[in-house]
């Protein structure tokens, strides 16, 4: 069967208003949005470089002390791999004979891969610890730790967020916080490039542990960043008379040194602290030594005669106390992943 349309038979169509399109209903505050484009388009043609986080601000100099290096006595770490893709493996720690930390033993845990980080562990005693990141994209990680123990007053449960833009970088952290009431540490930072060199930013930390009670701190940060990244240097200061002030340099492929300096000036205290230190990469070695204003003298190597095998000596001298301490270790790493998984070519 042959169809007419309306307009064959001469029939006019009744008038239809338009509807607005949704872009019109913004129209109003469209002058505030191109005002935000015109910004955002201006800081991405400065090409400023992002300028890290405010927990790595001295991630350079504290890879060069011996600050979370140091030890005495024995200790061995064991690790076995199961897999590289996702990366899981364990890891059996021993420690005894140290002058300040009694002998433990630690069973740990490590599973990776492009978007999750796990790691856990467990003392002899029960002390149980865990770390939890997510990836949700290349700009927002979210993290946890937690610790327990039986002393209630060690338990910790602490829950933060970074956000990595182009030229800036946000952290959001809260420990033991407790909604009902709203007591705990909360802390907040930003960092944000200012020119191609500098970066200056803040931290602040509001604490509250009873609702009756709290207390709220501001540090300011500022950090430079030579043109080829061989030197850094940082500054963190405190309105209440702190300041503390690095610098890192790269002298060659294998040297880097690294100076600390603290200083506490307040009415009830007066102190200052000066650490000077450095790293030498050898091909199948690391020596780290460090000096500091108290008079205390330490070194560090650690020698890997295989891919699977290391040894580690390290040694401090107190001047000024007429004491040492003196460590030894070994770590040993054992796989079962075929030289494929490995990256290795295939033996012939």
């Amino acid at each position: 069967m042959e169809t007419t349309s309306h307009s064959e038979k001469g029939v006019d169509l009744p008038f239809v208003p338009s509807v607005p399109s949704k872009s019109s209903y913004f129209n109003p505050i469209s002058p505030f949005t191109d005002a935000f484009d015109r910004f955002n388009q201006w800081r991405t043609d400065l090409g400023l470089p992002h300028p890290g986080t405010v927990e790595n601000l001295q991630k350079e100099v504290k890879a060069t002390h011996l600050t979370n290096y140091i030890f005495d006595g024995a200790r061995a770490d064991l690790t076995k791999s199961f897999s590289g893709n996702p990366l899981f493996q364990v890891t059996h720690s021993f420690a005894l004979g140290s002058q300040t930390l009694p002998s433990s033993y630690n069973f740990g845990a490590i599973f990776a891969n492009q978007q999750i980080f796990l790691q856990g562990g467990v003392d002899h005693e029960g002390n149980v610890n865990a770390r939890f990141n997510q990836g949700w994209s290349e700009k927002n990680i979210t993290k946890a730790q937690m610790q327990f123990s039986k002393q209630a007053s060690q338990n910790m449960i602490q829950l933060e967020h970074d956000y990595h833009g182009q030229d800036f970088s946000v952290n959001a952290k809260a420990i033991n916080p407790w909604p009902t009431d709203m007591t705990g540490i909360f802390v907040g930072s930003y960092l944000q490039s200012v020119t191609k060199n500098i970066a200056l930013g803040f931290e602040s930390l509001f604490q509250r542990p009873s609702p009756d009670m709290s207390e709220l701190t501001t540090s300011y940060l500022a950090k430079y960043t030579s043109n080829d990244k061989n030197w850094i240097a940082t500054a963190q200061i405190q309105p209440a008379g702190a300041l503390q002030a690095t610098y890192w340099q790269k002298l060659s492929e294998k040297v880097e040194v690294a100076a600390d300096l603290q200083l506490v000036a307040t009415p009830s205290r007066r102190d200052a602290l000066a650490t000077l230190g450095a790293k030498y990469d050898l091909r199948l070695a690391t020596f780290r030594a460090q000096v500091d204003s108290t008079g205390k003298v330490s070194a560090l190597l650690e020698q890997r005669f295989t891919p699977a095998f290391a040894f580690l000596v390290s040694g401090e001298i107190d001047h000024f106390k007429n004491a040492a301490k003196v460590g030894v270790g070994v770590m040993i790493e054992s796989n079962a992943l075929t030289p494929e998984e490995m990256g290795m070519p295939p033996q012939p």
